[in-house]
């Protein structure tokens, strides 16, 4: 279930990256009570695209905090909610 994979996530002090849209509910998921959310709203999920807008994030790690925020990532752009 969702809110067990986050207790182990808030716990272990990890960011979670998923393709569940449901984390991208704040009211829900509150980014301040999480160690960071990253949520992939992507058209395509095959292996090939995933990793290729994985590559992305990491360079954004370089300039952009995920700590205690909630990153929505699509084919185009990264938004950003704290």
């Amino acid at each position: 279930p969702d809110q067990e994979i986050l207790s182990v996530c808030q716990t272990e002090q990890r960011v979670l990256i998923t393709l569940d849209l449901d984390f991208a509910d704040i009211r829900q998921y509150p980014p301040h009570e999480q160690a960071g959310l990253i949520v992939l709203r992507l058209r395509r999920q095959d292996k090939i695209h995933i990793l290729n807008i994985t590559q992305r994030l990491i360079k954004a790690f370089a300039t952009e905090s995920v700590s205690r925020r909630l990153w929505i990532v699509d084919e185009n752009q990264i938004k950003v909610r704290e």
